[in-house]
C-alpha cells in the first residue's frame, strides 16, 4: 500500500507543476516548496534544539497558537519550526513572530520526510487538528520522536473507521498521544483500541479568550460607526452577500454595515460595492473621507476582522451556504456579540452548540435572514441575551492549552 501511495504522491507532484502554470494559488503551493530545505538550512543550525508544529492552513494555525506560545515559554532554549500545507495559511502568516522558521511542508514522499527531519531534528512534534501524512508520521515513529495530535476531531464517516481504512489507521498508530475536542472523538479512537487519548477541548477557545486582553481599538471603525448600531459581516461568500445586499438595500433602519468578504480580489470587491445602493466606502479608499457619512464599509484587506468584531452589535459569519460550512464564529462570540449564520454548520461543534443554546441564529433564505436581523435590531434585550450566551459559552470552554501542557510535562524530559 505504501508503494501505491508513494506513486500517487509522485504523480501528484508532477501534475501540480503543470497546474501551477495556470493557477496563481497553485503556483504559490508549488514554488513555495522549492525553497523549504534552503530556508531550514539557513535558520536551523546543527546545534539547535527544535520543536515542530504543523498546521494545514490559517484556521489550524490560529487553533494551535495558544499551545505554540506556551511551549515557547516552557522550552525557551528550543527553536520553533512551523509548517503549513496550504498557501492560504502560509502566505498570511509567513512573517509571524512566534516561530523561528516558517515553511511550507514538502509533499509527503519518503525522501522529503527524511530530509525535512534531518534538517529540523525536532524533539517534540505537534500536528494541529488533522492532516495525517503517512511518510512523515512513519519516519517520526522510526526516529522515536514524541508526536502529538492537538485539538483533534474525528467523525465516524472518516476512512479510519471504515472496513477499507487499514492504511489510514497505520497513520494513527504513530501518535504518542491524542488530545481531542470532544467525547465522541475519544470514543471513536477507543473503538480502534486507542488508550492514549484524552478530551482536552478546543484550543481555539483559549485563543479567542486571549483576544480580549489585546488592544482592539481601530480609530477608523470608531469614526465610521459613531453611535449607530452596527452589523459586522465576516468571511462572507457570494451566496451570503446576495441575501445581505438585498437586506441592506431595502432596509429603512438606521443601521451601519461592515462587510469583510472571504475573497478580496479587486473585481469581486468592486462587484459587491456596485450592488449596494447605499453610500459605500472601501477600506483601501478611506483616507481623506468622512467615514461617518457612509452607511457601508467594505474591508478589502486581511488581518483586522477580529478587532472589527469588537465593535459589532450583531455579527453575520459567512460560509454557511457552502461546503464544508460556516467560518469561525468564536471570534465574535468572545466579544459577546449575537451571531447569525447560514444553514450548513453541522460539522462545527461550537456552531451547533451555540445554535442549540440560542446564542446563534441559523438562517436558510432571504425571509429568515430578514426576520433574524429585524428581531435583533428591534429588541435590545434579545440582542444582549444572545450576546451574553455567546461570551459565556467561550469562557466556559477555555483551558484546553493547560490540559495539553500538563500531560506533556508528565511525559517528556526535555
Amino acid at each position: 500500500m505504501f508503494f501505491l501511495y508513494n506513486l500517487l504522491v509522485a504523480l501528484a507532484g508532477f501534475v501540480l507543476e503543470i497546474v501551477a502554470v495556470f493557477s496563481p494559488k497553485m503556483k504559490l503551493f508549488v514554488h513555495g516548496r522549492r525553497t523549504v530545505f534552503a530556508t531550514l538550512e539557513k535558520k536551523i543550525g546543527r546545534e539547535d534544539q527544535t520543536i515542530w508544529f504543523h498546521a494545514a492552513s490559517l484556521g489550524e494555525y490560529e487553533q494551535g497558537l495558544p499551545v505554540i506560545e506556551k511551549i515557547k515559554v516552557q522550552y525557551p532554549k528550543h527553536k520553533i519550526v512551523l509548517s503549513f500545507f496550504s498557501p492560504s495559511g502560509y502566505e498570511v502568516r509567513k512573517n509571524n513572530t512566534v516561530a523561528d522558521a516558517t515553511v511550507y511542508l514538502p509533499l509527503d514522499s519518503e525522501q522529503n520526510a527524511k530530509r525535512f527531519l534531518d534538517l529540523t531534528r525536532p524533539e517534540l512534534v505537534f500536528f494541529i487538528k488533522y492532516e495525517y501524512w503517512p511518510n512523515y508520521l512513519l519516519e517520526l515513529k522510526n526516529r522515536k520522536i514524541p508526536t502529538y495530535l492537538i485539538s483533534g476531531i474525528f467523525r465516524k464517516d472518516q476512512a479510519f473507521f471504515k472496513w477499507y481504512g487499514g492504511f489510514y489507521r497505520q497513520a494513527l498508530d504513530t501518535f504518542d498521544y491524542f488530545f481531542v475536542q470532544n467525547q465522541s472523538s475519544k470514543d471513536l479512537l477507543v473503538s480502534l483500541g486507542k488508550t492514549n487519548v484524552s478530551v482536552s477541548g478546543d484550543t481555539r477557545f483559549d485563543r479567542v479568550t486571549a483576544i480580549l486582553e489585546q488592544d482592539n481599538y481601530l480609530d477608523f471603525i470608531a469614526e465610521f460607526k459613531q453611535n449607530n448600531l452596527t452589523i459586522v459581516v465576516g468571511s462572507s461568500w457570494p451566496k451570503d452577500e446576495n441575501l445581505l445586499v438585498d437586506y441592506i438595500n431595502k432596509s429603512k433602519r438606521h443601521v451601519k454595515f461592515i462587510i469583510a468578504p472571504h475573497n478580496i480580489k479587486k473585481e469581486q470587491i468592486l462587484e459587491l460595492q456596485s450592488s449596494i445602493s447605499k453610500k459605500t466606502v472601501l477600506f483601501s479608499e478611506k483616507e481623506g473621507e468622512d467615514l461617518s457619512d457612509y452607511d457601508v464599509l467594505i474591508v478589502d484587506t486581511i488581518g483586522i476582522l477580529t478587532k472589527i468584531y469588537s465593535e459589532a452589535d450583531i455579527a453575520y459569519v459567512g460560509g454557511g451556504f457552502g461546503n464544508p460550512g460556516v467560518h469561525n464564529l468564536l471570534e465574535p462570540a468572545t466579544f459577546g456579540v449575537p451571531i447569525v449564520i447560514g444553514p450548513n454548520y453541522s460539522h462545527f461543534a461550537e456552531a451547533t452548540a451555540l445554535v442549540n443554546m440560542q446564542g446563534c441564529v441559523s438562517i436558510s433564505n432571504q425571509a429568515t435572514l430578514n426576520e433574524a436581523f429585524d428581531n435583533l435590531i428591534q429588541n435590545d434585550d434579545i440582542r444582549y441575551e444572545k450576546g451574553h450566551i455567546c461570551s459565556t459559552f467561550v469562557r466556559m470552554n477555555k483551558g484546553a492549552t493547560d490540559v495539553i501542557l500538563k500531560q506533556i510535562a508528565h511525559a517528556d524530559d526535555l
